[in-house]
């Protein structure tokens, strides 16, 4: 490999967007180079951690239900290809606290019409196959017996590690903003190496408004997260697969994890956090966002109120200002692409991105009115859940 090189598409991050595009376009037949200042699935990335959810259903957004049922097929050929099982089937279930929940009852008729396998549970039935958690007498349920957890820093690893099989070149370095005038030629990374491209893939998730301040930087909102990781009893296999699949109550925004590997479960809540430097934020939890994950453990999961916490993360979300993903090129540089605002919900559609992102940039797709920088606004009005 030369100190300075030129490729086809230069793609910027190696998150989970970033990598599966980049697999997409060296499978394509193009040479790629695949960027990361710290490294796939690394401490800081939005993609990092261990596990993330991947359910079907999105309340009324068919398109997507669509892209997750598009991505669970694809990890699984490739966790298979590779011979690397990190998808765990532990199938989600969606608790709805009340009788009328809109949320839910758009998602039930979305997941029949595109036909993915699921259950209506009553709260008789809930109590029956879930006696470990506590429902409220009007609660009723969801189950989607095919979903389940992927486990998220070893997934990118292992695709960025295919990427570069397959042919793309991998440099562990940050990069610059692209460099030219109507149409980018180059970007230089803190080393001093060029990378020269015919197009430029900026897929680099909390560090997008960061790379392209004027642009994204009032776009783009970075928010601390905490997760929470509590151990189980001994010999207690009540909480881990196949009696505890992953579950989401999203009236109360708390979703989590069964005990997975022996890491612990998993609970976190998914309201937006404060703003959040992905650099140099401290990622320390904090006192309070334990003591509210503990009550919540002891009313939902009574048999884990006096849990030990055995593991706490800060991370990242990187959203757009409704939730929706952005996909688009650079107003001001053509061959320069933005690709982000996954953050929350956009890890399991990393393989349905891949293959989006490669067809938008081989101009074999057109633009998805949603993902379109100018349906990005300043000021946050979340829509997607």
């Amino acid at each position: 490999m030369t100190r300075n090189a030129s490729y086809d598409i230069a793609v910027i991050g190696a998150g989970v967007f970033g990598s599966w595009a980049a697999l997409n376009l060296v499978r394509a037949g193009r040479r790629v180079a695949l960027v990361d200042a710290y490294g796939p699935g690394n401490a800081r990335a939005s993609s990092g951690g261990e596990s993330r959810l991947i359910r079907m259903g999105y309340g009324p957004d068919e398109l997507y239900t669509r892209w997750s049922v598009r991505s669970l097929e694809l990890w699984k050929e490739f966790f298979a290809r590779v011979g690397k099982p990190l998808f765990h089937k532990t199938g989600i279930l969606w608790i709805a606290d009340q009788e009328k929940d809109a949320q839910m009852s758009a998602t039930l008729d979305v997941l029949a019409r595109v036909r993915v396998p699921h259950e209506k549970l009553t709260r008789a039935e809930l109590e029956r196959r879930f006696p470990q958690i506590t429902f409220r007498p009007e609660s009723w349920g969801l189950l989607e017996p095919e979903s389940g957890v992927l486990m998220a820093r070893r997934a990118v690893a292992a695709v960025a590690e295919a990427a570069v099989t397959e042919g793309a070149d991998y440099f562990n370095e940050r990069v610059s903003a692209p460099e030219g005038s109507g149409r980018a030629a180059v970007v230089r990374t803190e080393s001093g190496r060029e990378i020269r491209a015919d197009q430029f893939v900026f897929a680099c998730g909390p560090w997008l408004g960061k790379v392209f301040p004027e642009l994204l930087g009032q776009r783009v909102f970075t928010s601390r997260q905490e997760v929470y990781f509590f151990g189980v009893p001994a010999g207690d296999s009540r909480f881990a697969p196949p009696a505890m699949p992953g579950w989401l109550c999203q009236s109360e925004l708390m979703y989590g994890m069964p005990d997975l590997e022996s890491r612990g479960f998993k609970i976190a809540h998914d309201q937006h956090g404060p703003p959040f430097d992905p650099d140099t934020g401290a990622r320390v939890p904090t006192a309070e966002g334990i003591a509210a994950a503990r009550t919540y453990l002891a009313r939902r999961f009574p048999a884990l109120a006096d849990a030990p916490l055995v593991e706490a993360r800060v991370c990242q979300y990187e959203n757009t200002s409704n939730g929706d993903f952005l996909v688009d090129r650079h107003p001001g540089d053509e061959n320069v692409w933005l690709v982000g605002g996954g953050s929350g919900h956009g890890f399991k559609h990393g393989p349905a991105m891949g293959e989006h992102v490669a067809a938008r940039v081989l101009g074999k797709a057109a633009q998805e009115p949603r993902f379109s920088l100018s349906t990005k606004a300043t000021v946050q009005r979340r829509t997607v859940y």
